[in-house]
């Protein structure tokens, strides 16, 4: 049996969104399939660079001397599909629990998705959406740019060093390590890429509050809840 990993400290936590709260692979996966087939491109590769990015920039990657403002065309179809698309958006296993257990603690949602994106997705997965977050609108660069996790910790009054992210992505957890903050990976896709933590779901985190007003986040397989510390 492996041994525990070692707990983090933090005074907040930034929070990506798809396959860290909520599930929305299949839907991802679909409407990517079908753009990467309609341009004759093997859509596996298309996925492999398209998780935790906003569109327009796997766009560029795939076609990098088309103009710019085809990308953002076609990526506002997908997006519009997206939004309309919410069967089989679920949360990962943990995140209801995890989410409610945050009351009270400093925390963001950090997503490439846009608002309303971000918005419909949570609510379809029935995931409690953050008072702060940070999506594809107030953001110039997407992820693996550290922007939207450096507003993140600025918007909750913190250095980002106090933080803790929580991401399932390459671009994202290079996102959060480039903001200088501990990155807590969530799922199969996320253990590829050196997290400074691994957990296959959110069932498996813990988070208790301390007694100076940061928080303790432990890794172990029972569900996620805030500890009052003087109990």
């Amino acid at each position: 049996m492996p041994a525990p990993q070692p707990s983090l400290t933090a005074r907040g936590l930034l929070l990506d969104m798809d396959g860290t709260l909520v599930d929305s692979d299949a839907v991802v996966e679909r409407v990517w399939h079908d753009w990467a087939v309609s341009k004759g491109l093997d859509p596996a590769e298309v996925l492999r660079v398209a998780h935790g990015r906003q569109g327009h920039l796997t766009m560029a990657d795939v076609f990098p001397d088309r103009p710019m403002e085809v990308n953002l065309a076609e990526n506002g179809a997908l997006l519009a599909r997206e939004k309309r698309e919410l069967e089989g958006v679920v949360p990962v296993a943990g995140a209801v629990g995890f989410m409610a257990a945050l009351v009270g603690v400093p925390h963001a949602l950090v997503t490439s998705a846009d608002t309303g994106l971000a918005t419909a997705r949570m609510r379809a997965a029935g995931v409690r959406v953050p008072d702060v977050c940070v999506t594809a609108d107030h953001v110039s660069a997407s992820k693996p740019d550290p922007e939207g996790f450096l507003k993140g910790a600025a918007e909750l009054g913190l250095a980002p060093g106090e933080c803790v992210a929580f991401e399932d992505s390459g671009a994202g957890i290079a996102a959060a390590r480039a903001a200088g903050m501990p990155v807590v990976g969530v799922g199969a896709r996320a253990a590829d890429h050196g997290p400074t933590a691994h957990v296959a779901d959110l069932s498996e985190v813990t988070v208790r509050a301390l007694a100076d007003g940061s928080v303790r986040v432990a890794f172990a397989g029972r569900a996620a809840r805030v500890q009052d510390p003087t109990g």
